[in-house]
Parts: structure tokens; sequence; C-alpha cells
């Protein structure tokens, strides 16, 4: 049985570098881990109880929720704006954690990289986005958290999964993930 980790990505740019370490690490998933990509986000409207109302849910909320429905565990890949978290990554989680208690992120297993140009990786987005996430009700994996920060440069020649660092700290991450759920599926 294949393990299917939803990764969602906090830039909405395609040639983003948190873009392309979400690709890394779909490359660098270890054998009978599925790493996908959530192409979505940018048509999720934001978060409005009003709009939260069964049968009627958006079609792009909808979708979200049900591919998380259908995922094993879920990989957020966040840049920092502002210091914090994208406003559509915040979106995807207020999406995830209704109805409250219930909502499709609930005992999930979850993970966050992070990236910027900085020394700091992102540091604080990672932090926030941990933090919403646990909120939400999903299994944060504290302690498998990476950021990726001062290799900008070396991404503009390299792509990640060619990268051995970036590559093997990747791969760590997705086996975490995929860790968590072994006894689940033993």
């Amino acid at each position: 049985m294949s393990i299917k980790v939803l990764t969602l990505v906090g830039s909405l740019r395609g040639a983003s570098v948190n873009r392309k370490l979400a690709e890394a690490a779909a490359a660098v998933a270890p054998e009978g881990t599925e790493v996908t990509l959530y192409e979505g986000l940018a048509s999720v409207p934001f978060y409005n109880e009003d709009l939260d109302v069964e049968g009627q849910v958006p079609a792009a909320a909808a979708a979200l929720r049900e591919a998380a429905g259908e995922a094993d565990a879920v990989l957020f890949v966040t840049p920092e704006y502002n210091g914090t978290t994208p406003a559509v990554l915040a979106n995807a989680i207020d999406w995830l954690s209704r109805p409250y208690g219930a909502g499709a992120v609930k005992d999930m297993p979850a993970a966050v990289v992070s990236a910027s140009p900085s020394g700091f990786g992102a540091q604080w987005a990672n932090d926030n986005t941990r933090k919403a996430l646990g909120v939400a009700g999903a299994k944060v994996l504290e302690d498998v958290s990476i950021t990726v920060g001062g290799r900008f440069e070396v991404f503009a020649e390299t792509h990640p999964k060619d990268h051995a660092e970036t590559a093997a700290e990747l791969a760590g991450v997705v086996s975490a993930l995929a860790s968590a759920l072994e006894p689940a599926n033993a």
C-alpha cells in the first residue's frame, strides 16, 4: 500500500525555490511513498464561515478538503512573507481545519519545510505554520521541520533534488512522515 503525502506550497510563482523544494521532495520520496503537489491553492477563496455550508462549499475549497482527505500525511513548503506564513497557506489551513475537531487534517501527520534567501530559512513562517497546523488538529512532527536558507544562489544553477545536502534533508522529512504512519498501516 502506497503512502500518500499531499504537499501544499506557499508560493504561487511557478519557478519559486519553494516549489522546487516540493518537487525535490517528490523526487526523493522513499519507495512506497507518493508525494503529490496540490495545484489549486490560488483558486481557494478566503475562508468565510458563511461560505462553509454543507452542500454549498465553494468547489475549490471542497477539492482541497477532498485532496487532504485522500492523503495520509501533509507537507507544507513555505516561504516567509513579511515575517510569517503566506496568506495562501494560512487560508488552506483555515479550510482544512473546519469543521473544528473534525477537519481534513485532524490527527494527520504533518511536517513543514521553509525556505528564504536569508540565512534564517524562513524560520518564523516555519514556526507559525507548524503552530497553525497543530491548532487545526494535525499531528505536527516537531523535530522533523527543516529550514533552507542561504542556498538560493546554488538553486539558480542546480535543482534542489540534485543538491546532495538538500535532497538528503527532504528525503528525511518525507521518510519521517511515512514512518509516522507505519504503526497505522501495520
